[in-house]
């Protein structure tokens, strides 16, 4: 901890690709390491992390720094996009970041799909709530392959008692893969059909509760707008879940890049319940 009471571990560095590979045919994972993350939080996969990239139109990459509680951007200032923790090994020094790999014309993903090894870009974080999922006797975790390296951070950490369901969206099937998670959480693939079913994710969870003897409950959502306000306020409805109980995060909205997005995204992040 500095001087000022900030964090160092969160300051923006620079982090250098080392490998990628493809879990799924949309979903790239990139490793990264460097001197500067040693030190990196090994109790945070899952916790949000925001990445910086080139300038658009000079192709130039400066970071932001800190004054004070001041955030100071340079004059080429980056593109910057929230993103999450896959995990970090403190062993070997790695950090997994995982991109929707969804065109080469979005600052991420285009990027993620680009990029070689000793590319470089920013990271400042992480950050985010703690625990992600509060403990309880059920859980629900519920999102799209943009929630899945959080969801897969929780599921791995979960105590093997742990019961409940997890629900994942995805545009193909080919995107399914295997999991490791408790015994007793059932995961469910769901194929997004907007044409028969626009909000997969909150039919799905309209069609589970939670066995007798259940005292608590909990829930992780998180993915497009839309389908976290309806699930949030289901959850709400069904289980009268509090802040404590409940994060539900929309990490973008179809059709709004994440500039014109932002915005209201905070606005519904903010919303008391």
């Amino acid at each position: 901890m500095s001087e000022s009471g900030y964090d160092d571990r969160l300051k923006p560095r620079l982090i250098e690709c080392v490998r990628k590979h493809y879990v799924t045919p949309n979903l790239l994972r990139v490793t990264f390491s460097c001197d500067d993350l040693i030190g990196f939080p090994a109790d945070k996969n899952g916790g949000l992390i925001k990445l910086f990239f080139a300038n658009r139109e000079t192709g130039i990459l400066e970071l932001p720094w800190r004054e004070g509680d001041r955030i100071c951007w340079p004059k080429n200032k980056p593109v910057s996009r929230a993103y999450t923790v896959r995990k970090y090994r403190p062993e070997s020094n790695e950090l997994d970041i995982d991109f929707v790999a969804h065109g080469l014309e979005s600052p991420g993903s285009g990027w993620a799909m680009r990029c070689e090894p000793g590319d470089v870009i920013g990271l400042a974080g992480p950050g985010g709530p703690d625990p992600l999922l509060t403990p309880a006797d059920w859980h629900i975790l519920a999102g799209d392959l943009s929630s899945l390296p959080a969801i897969s951070a929780i599921l791995e950490e979960l105590p093997e008692e742990a019961q409940g369901y997890t629900f994942i969206e995805v545009d193909s099937p080919d995107d399914e893969h295997p999991l490791a998670h408790p015994s007793g959480i059932e995961v469910c693939w769901l194929v997004r059909e907007p044409s028969k079913d626009p909000l997969p994710l909150l039919t799905a969870i309209s069609q589970v509760a939670p066995p007798q003897g259940v005292t608590s409950v909990s829930a992780f959502v998180a993915g497009e707008n839309a389908s976290v306000v309806a699930c949030r306020n289901k959850l709400i409805a069904d289980y009268q879940l509090k802040k404590k109980s409940l994060y539900a995060i929309p990490y973008w909205k179809r059709g709004k890049d994440e500039e014109k997005y932002h915005e209201e995204r905070h606005e519904i992040m903010d919303e008391e319940y």
